[in-house]
């Protein structure tokens, strides 16, 4: 399986510059967000990809759409592999908004208010992503998905923590994920 960062968003921009929540909900990505999602296809490209799971953010949605672009594959939004609920840009906008937003995928099947209504706790988010993990398990094609996810989750799901718009290789039984090189 492989498992990408969303690119860099407007909230991680600014958190990153004064380390205090903007308060921004369900941002956007940054240039370099888009850049980035666009590196990620890139290196993306001569894998086989079957399938793409994504969190219903709008950050995630938008690291997907360039792999999409090279990977005509089926799309699953599952609201299960989102971020952790801790800062404002953790409120998600509503499957209409996101529709709008994203006429080539389907929210249909997500509840009006799909995250998580306050903060998370770390066990929380365990949870969620061993919920995962044994879902995966029930799939013959987990080692030719990719997750578009976010830190919290991935770090949950593999004890690994990636920067924005990066990418690993991981097998959801062995403890060892691969961190993609970019050029190979």
């Amino acid at each position: 399986m492989f498992l990408l960062r969303h690119g860099q968003s407007y909230f991680n921009l600014l958190y990153g510059e004064t380390r205090v929540d903007p308060g921004i909900e369900d941002p956007h990505l940054t240039p370099l967000g888009h850049e980035q999602a666009v590196a990620a296809a890139r290196a993306l490209a001569s894998r086989r990809i079957t399938r793409l799971i994504i969190s219903p953010y709008t950050r995630a949605l938008q690291t997907a759409d360039p792999v999409l672009d090279v990977h005509a594959v089926p799309v699953e939004i599952q609201h299960l592999v989102r971020e952790r609920a801790f800062f404002r840009c953790d409120v998600g906008s509503p499957p209409a908004v996101l529709a709008e937003r994203f006429p080539h995928h389907r929210f249909d099947h997500l509840p009006d208010r799909w995250w998580h209504g306050g903060i998370e706790t770390a066990e929380e988010t365990v949870d969620r992503a061993n919920e995962f993990r044994a879902l995966m398990a029930t799939r013959d094609d987990q080692a030719t998905t990719l997750l578009v996810s976010h830190w919290a989750f991935i770090v949950a799901l593999t004890g690994v923590s990636l920067g924005n718009g990066e990418l690993v290789e991981y097998d959801p039984g062995n403890p060892a994920p691969k961190v993609i090189d970019w050029e190979s």
